[in-house]
């Protein structure tokens, strides 16, 4: 039986993934496909886990981009992966302690680094997951196609497959891809993004913000500045200061947010349904 069975206890799933015996481990709620966990090892090491009831292949993806962003010296923190087996991820437990703005701007700084660290091509190595979506991380060489083949219009087929968008709407955004060339500014290189950055995903600890439940994957840096901005975090203002301050975007990333939201705001409608139509729509006739 997998770890991730709702059959095995979660201590025993944490248990059978570490190698080592739980101390004690404490059930917190759930989360799109996963219960999640707190607790500590024997060893006095505080965990939090995820234990899956099916879609066991996404806790493997965010442990695989838990590691490659934290290759990064110096760059934005992310939690210690203890284990990833089947469909249970362990995790070192980030101990809270509310947001400073000192800490924000130390993000912006952070995060600025893993950028420029780069990734080899848009996309990632292992098959992607946001929550119980799949992300296609096939390789490519040029951002604004890759994007708009391999983020955009899988979600808007499957947002309109699942009625949560019209004819009229997937027009509306059928116009956005046309033009997207025109829209995406500049050529950058590959950077080594987070890919789910909103706020809820940045985790203010005592040494600093640590870096979350990732869909991490070469990709374009405004998306993870859009992301940020698109339901608002703690300090935003210092954060984006000290990030333009260290890797400064080109011309025109104000104007450019919209676009790099569309994915995120059509994951949110597939997700979530037609509560977020509005938003997704409004962020396409911006773009227009």
């Amino acid at each position: 039986m997998p770890h991730g069975s709702p059959a095995t206890p979660p201590a025993a799933a944490v248990s059978a993934a570490t190698g080592g015996e739980v101390r004690s481990c404490t059930t917190l709620g759930t989360s799109h496909a996963w219960t999640l966990h707190s607790g500590e090892l024997a060893d006095g090491r505080g965990f939090f886990a995820k234990v899956a009831d099916g879609y066991a292949e996404a806790p493997a993806a965010e442990a695989a981009g838990l590691r490659w962003l934290a290759e990064v010296p110096g760059g934005a923190a992310v939690p210690g992966v203890l284990a990833a087996d089947g469909g249970v991820l362990v995790l070192e437990r980030v101990h809270e302690d509310g947001a400073r703005a000192d800490a924000a701007a130390d993000l912006g700084r952070r995060l600025a680094l893993t950028h420029r660290a780069g990734a080899p091509f848009f996309g990632a190595s292992w098959p992607g997951w946001l929550a119980t979506l799949p992300l296609d991380n096939t390789p490519g060489d040029r951002w604004p196609e890759w994007y708009a083949r391999r983020r955009l219009l899988p979600y808007l087929r499957d947002a309109r497959d699942r009625g949560y968008l019209d004819s009229g709407d997937v027009a509306q955004l059928e116009r956005v891809l046309d033009r997207i060339a025109d829209l995406a500014g500049p050529d950058e290189p590959p950077a080594r993004i987070h890919g789910d950055l909103w706020a809820g995903n940045v985790l203010w600890g005592r040494d600093g913000a640590v870096l979350i439940d990732p869909a991490a994957h070469g990709g374009h840096r405004e998306s993870d500045l859009a992301m940020l901005q698109l339901f608002g975090a703690p300090h935003l203002d210092r954060i984006l200061a000290a990030y333009d301050e260290a890797f400064p975007t080109a011309p025109g990333r104000r104007d450019r947010v919209p676009l790099h939201q569309l994915h995120p705001l059509l994951a949110h409608v597939c997700l979530f349904g037609r509560s977020y139509r509005s938003q997704l729509l409004d962020a396409a006739r911006r773009l227009a």
